[in-house]
């Protein structure tokens, strides 16, 4: 993967980008998306924020070998802090972390959101908690993307700030538009699912130490929602 040739997962977070958006791409890493972004001309000026020393001098070096250091500013800092309002920031992606990590961002960094940008969260795992993030800060998911590469399914969820919206327990545990959808991806992974929830609860059951209860109901749950949904 490079610039010129996003991963699958990448092209998908940048098929959801509004055309001409003013991108934050949060843990940036080497850059890749906001210069394969700008190459195509499809959005306006990025800032790509990278915490760590080696990904930072990796984007800053991306930047410059594509001539687009007018276009594109490299920040070192963590998460949020590289947005500055003279930015103007439409749009953020953050994307390869975990669901808890990216919550955590958002949290933190509450206060240099607008409300008026575009989110497009690519969590690996987690996708719960930052559901639920979504939900208390008003954000609407208008989009819910499944696909497996290399093995692995990944998540996008798009969402806007658009006053109170509520989502039921299962709906923030599925995500709402994906159970809507049902796509063979999407049974594909709550199949899979439901046996390591099953493989978990037999784990329990042999155990030599007790589970603590509220662990063990947690899991059932999981594994009863599951069922349900693939009847």
């Amino acid at each position: 993967m490079n610039e010129h040739t996003l991963s699958m997962r990448l092209e998908r977070v940048a098929a959801h980008m509004p055309a001409g958006a003013r991108l934050a791409d949060i843990g940036s890493d080497h850059g890749y998306l906001p210069v394969a972004l700008m190459r195509r001309g499809a959005i306006a000026a990025a800032v790509a924020g990278e915490v760590a020393q080696t990904p930072f001098h990796a984007a800053v070096r991306t930047v410059r070998d594509n001539g687009l250091e007018q276009q594109i500013t490299v920040r070192q800092a963590n998460g949020l802090a590289a947005i500055e309002a003279a930015d103007e920031i439409t749009a953020i992606s953050i994307c390869g972390m975990g669901g808890e990590t990216i919550r955590d961002i958002l949290e933190s960094g509450k206060a240099r959101l607008s409300g008026r940008e575009r989110l497009i969260l690519q969590p690996n795992g987690g996708e719960q908690p930052l559901r639920q993030w979504l939900m208390e800060n008003n954000y609407r998911i208008l989009c819910e993307e499944l696909l497996r590469e290399n093995g692995f399914y990944y998540e996008i969820i798009v969402a806007e700030r658009a006053g109170p919206v509520l989502y039921t327990a299962e709906e923030l545990y599925f995500g709402p538009l994906q159970m809507q959808a049902r796509s063979p991806v999407f049974l594909g992974k709550w199949q899979r699912m439901l046996l390591e929830k099953q493989k978990v609860l037999a784990s329990f059951a042999r155990a030599r130490q007790a589970v603590p209860e509220d662990k063990v109901q947690e899991i059932d749950q999981q594994a009863r929602w599951i069922t349900r949904l693939l009847a």
